[in-house]
């Protein structure tokens, strides 16, 4: 495993079509604060941490509301004044989907970026 986000979006992909109402993935900060912000906006119902031998691990309970969920590679450094050329690349409409971006501020969707005033880097997709 190079990528645990993309390793933890693929097993939530997986798990999301075959209908699964729970998922087990690697723990780190950074996918807790891309799975705050997924919980949210309404894209999982929770999760919590646990410890698998001696790794933490994190209990997805998944909503199965996700068409499509996806890792944005390489990591984009995006303007704010540029964040809708994005959005029209990888969410198919305005108002449905969400970019999870990385902002001075923390991990936030594009809507909320752009209605700051703030710029940052592109990391996953969902709608």
């Amino acid at each position: 495993m190079v990528d645990l986000l993309s390793d933890a979006i693929n097993v939530i992909k997986t798990n999301e079509r075959i209908g699964r109402r729970e998922c087990i993935v690697h723990s780190t900060k950074f996918i807790k604060s891309v799975l705050e912000v997924m919980k949210a906006n309404g894209y999982i119902n929770g999760f919590d941490e646990f410890k698998d031998g001696k790794f933490p691990k994190l209990r997805i309970a998944l909503s199965n509301r996700i068409n499509r969920i996806g890792v944005i590679r390489p990591r984009f450094a995006v303007e704010r004044s540029k964040i809708q050329v994005y959005e029209g690349r990888y969410v198919p409409s305005r108002d449905f989907g969400v970019i999870i971006m990385s902002t001075p501020k923390g991990l936030m969707t594009s809507r909320e970026a752009r209605e700051k005033g703030l710029g940052g880097r592109l990391i996953a997709y969902m709608y």
